[in-house]
């Protein structure tokens, strides 16, 4: 339980309950039943690119990728790189988002959650107020789908 410990006990409970009775799985595939066909890198950067294109105008994203590496999904889901360097005389910036692979087979919603989430750091540094409010500007159930993600990692976990 430790992807919901944060969240309010009675939720907690409810999550546990559909455990015990072995109906997670199910309540995942009727919330949301279609996976997402975003399997390459390629697709992945036009899909960030249609977010960040709606909602900032003025960032640039030099590349998006799946991560391999990403495999601690209990403290990452996604990262989000800032490099900047000195070339000749300006200052080139390069901002890549990496997507841990878990969600190459996930449902959209949380994928666009994921993606939501790395795009808002652009804006806001910290998980702070500002930051939750533009995370739900681009994605109006943003709050429910990251439970229901962190519910799906359980349900992938147990499954193991």
């Amino acid at each position: 339980m430790n992807y919901i410990n944060h969240y309010p006990k009675h939720l907690q409970d409810q999550v546990q309950l559909l455990i015990n009775e072995k109906k997670l799985g199910m309540y995942l595939q009727k919330k949301y039943p279609n996976k997402h066909n975003i399997k390459t890198d390629k697709a992945l950067y036009s899909f960030v690119m249609e977010y960040k294109n709606e909602y900032l105008k003025k960032h640039q994203i030099s590349k998006v990728l799946y991560d391999g590496k990403i495999n601690d999904v209990s403290k990452a889901l996604g990262t989000h790189t800032f490099v900047s360097r000195v070339q000749g005389g300006k200052l080139k910036a390069k901002n890549i988002i990496k997507v841990a692979k878990i969600f190459k087979d996930a449902p959209e919603e949380f994928l666009q959650m994921i993606v939501v989430h790395e795009l808002a750091h652009f804006k806001e540094k910290e998980h702070n107020k500002a930051f939750y409010k533009f995370c739900s500007y681009m994605q109006k159930d943003y709050h429910q789908v990251e439970f229901d993600m962190r519910v799906y990692l359980l349900h992938l976990e147990l499954k193991l």
